[in-house]
């Protein structure tokens, strides 16, 4: 809580790839399962490391252990918001499930994978940008939308991609509808 009250009123920091890296790390270690997925923004981080500061304003990353998704909870107890690695570090993990994010069918075929000594060789298995940017259009929160828009004005995804991903993800029609105008919106 110390690090909290210290920067409240203070400016975001933006996550780096690094910091992502140790996230995927620790998730690692204590899921016991080398295979970590990041579904959250912060997955913009393994196609694009020096994505623009406006997309990597969030300080959690959301992710799940791939072979142990039943341990999700053990990843929030231990470096989870306002957990002692938060307070230390300033970001932490969101332990979520396959099942949080709409995603496109075939998606898991598309992971972008980080795997280095900085994740001390787990595999952080992050979504290619056209997948986190159609389960953004799906959700449609404010934020999702601020985050497609910079994408767009960035240049870090395909319109037409990202139409046909949409038809990819399996929800009512009218959802599907509302989110490619969204992104004809947005990339006009």
């Amino acid at each position: 809580m110390a690090y909290l009250a210290r920067n409240e009123g203070k400016v975001r920091r933006q996550m780096t790839r690094a910091q992502l890296e140790h996230l995927i790390r620790a998730a690692a270690d204590i899921a016991d399962d080398n295979d970590i997925v990041v579904i959250g923004s912060q997955a913009i981080l393994g196609q694009f490391p020096n994505a623009p500061e406006s997309m990597r304003v969030s300080m959690e990353a959301d992710l799940y252990p791939l072979h142990h998704g039943e341990r999700s909870d053990l990843i929030d107890g231990s470096i989870g918001e306002v957990s002692p690695f938060h307070q230390t570090y300033g970001y932490y993990a969101q332990g979520v499930s396959e099942t949080t994010a709409k995603l496109p069918c075939g998606w898991n075929e598309r992971l972008i994978v980080i795997q280095n000594e900085n994740t001390r060789q787990a595999r952080g298995l992050c979504l290619e940008v056209h997948d986190l940017l159609a389960a953004k259009a799906v959700a449609g929160r404010e934020k999702d939308i601020d985050f497609i828009r910079e994408a767009a004005k960035h240049g870090m995804a395909q319109k037409e991609e990202l139409l046909s991903r949409l038809a990819l993800i399996d929800t009512d029609q009218l959802t599907i509808d509302r989110a490619q105008a969204l992104v004809r919106r947005l990339f006009a």
